[in-house]
């Protein structure tokens, strides 16, 4: 145990020094591919068979699976995944460089320390330590390291559940980010919030349309006008029911025009929303009614996550941390961001997210997610492998 302890925070810097930054681009993606053979080499050095597989006709979208048999194979499987990409970090604005995996100060630094390299290290090295050690947990789990989390899944787990769900066969539960991790309440109380629910996701686009004309004449037709008021329509929407259901749809880039002195045609917008299970129909008329007919609207949508927070699992969970951190109180909690879990999802498996930290409690660790001087606290991923390697041996 010691070795994986002493091995989990060199696997996160060396993770983190390979840029595999996603911009949703295929043409300025990079490192996907030197990561997700990073990963693999780990896990054949310590004698997994390692399945590498790239996404359709997207060269460089690597993902690794690999599977550990159980006691009891009959059981139902436990998938620990983890996403390999990162978003986009500027140099300029960090303490440290955000691809140098830097150690100081009792935290590992860098662009994916807590979105998600860090899992991914703490996971590759309880993998590791399992296998060497000859440990068989008491189910199949199954270990998996994808790509494209940061851009939909597209080319990560959504591409695999369509066209190789074989590698999943038997897992009926998951584990993976964003929870597990420790608030600390009044009294010093710390809770241990574990996602068991996430918003459905819709990438929305909104267009209007409408007559070109000279930027010098009055003109009571104006597509980038009408886009105005329906955008502002929708920030106020945002608001409102964020203030109530906590359904959210919040515009996030605009596009009209290609000159100064041209009233184009066509203007678009994009509306990030996000929505609670369960309220995706009632969502679609209420923004239907509040657009109207002129505005056309087309999406990408993710569907959103719920599993019951109950059961052998959530009890494997609890007694881990508790093992770690006597005081620790395991609370289910929803989050308002998506994951790969809404892929995996799709195969019927319940799921959760579990990735032990615990931290400090002056740690605004919310923030630190796609912001800037990103870091994970050392103790916090040491704590982490100990709480994973208990879970899964009893689970």
């Amino acid at each position: 145990m010691r070795l994986a302890e002493e091995e989990v925070v060199g696997l996160a810097s060396d993770l983190i020094r390979i840029d595999t930054t996603n911009t949703g681009d295929p043409e300025t993606l990079v490192g996907e591919r030197a990561a997700a053979e990073f990963v693999a080499g780990k896990l054949s050095e310590v004698g997994y068979e390692v399945t590498y597989v790239e996404s359709g006709d997207h060269p460089g979208r690597g993902n690794v699976i690999a599977r550990l048999p159980g006691a009891d194979s009959s059981r139902g499987g436990l998938l620990v995944h983890g996403h390999l990409d990162v978003v986009p970090a500027d140099p300029a604005e960090w303490s440290v460089h955000p691809f140098s995996g830097a150690v100081q100060d009792g935290y590992v630094w860098g662009r994916g320390a807590v979105d998600m390299k860090d899992m991914v290290a703490m996971s590759l090295a309880i993998a590791r330590r399992f296998k060497r050690d000859g440990i068989v947990p008491p189910r199949d789990i199954v270990f998996a390291f994808l790509a494209d989390e940061e851009a939909g899944s597209f080319h990560g787990a959504q591409w695999l559940v369509d066209h190789r769900p074989e590698l999943f066969e038997g897992c009926t539960e998951a584990i993976s980010e964003v929870g597990g991790f420790s608030v600390t309440l009044k009294d010093g109380v710390r809770a241990y919030l574990v996602q068991s629910a996430e918003k459905g996701i819709r990438w929305l686009k909104l267009r209007v349309r409408a007559r070109a004309g000279h930027g010098s004449m009055v003109h009571d037709d104006n597509a980038v006008t009408r886009l105005s008021e329906a955008v502002a329509k929708l920030g106020n929407l945002s608001r409102m029911v964020g203030a109530t259901l906590r359904d959210t749809a919040n515009p996030t880039m605009l596009t009209a025009g290609y000159k100064h002195n041209v009233i184009p045609s066509v203007a678009e917008a994009a509306v990030d929303c996000r929505i609670l299970p369960g309220r995706e129909e009632a969502f679609d008329r209420e923004l239907a009614e509040l657009l109207g007919p002129d505005v056309e609207r087309e999406w990408v949508g993710l569907p959103p996550v719920e599993t019951k927070f109950e059961g052998r699992i959530v009890d494997a969970m609890s007694a881990s941390l508790i093992a770690e951190d006597p005081g620790a109180k395991a609370l289910p909690y929803m989050m308002s961001g998506g994951t790969d879990a809404k892929s995996f999802s799709r195969l019927g498996m319940s799921c959760y997210g579990f990735a032990p930290l615990k931290l400090p409690a002056d740690l605004d660790f919310s923030s630190l997610f796609h912001g800037v001087d990103e870091r994970v606290p050392v103790d916090a991923l040491q704590f982490g492998v100990r709480v994973l390697d208990r879970f899964i041996r009893s689970s």
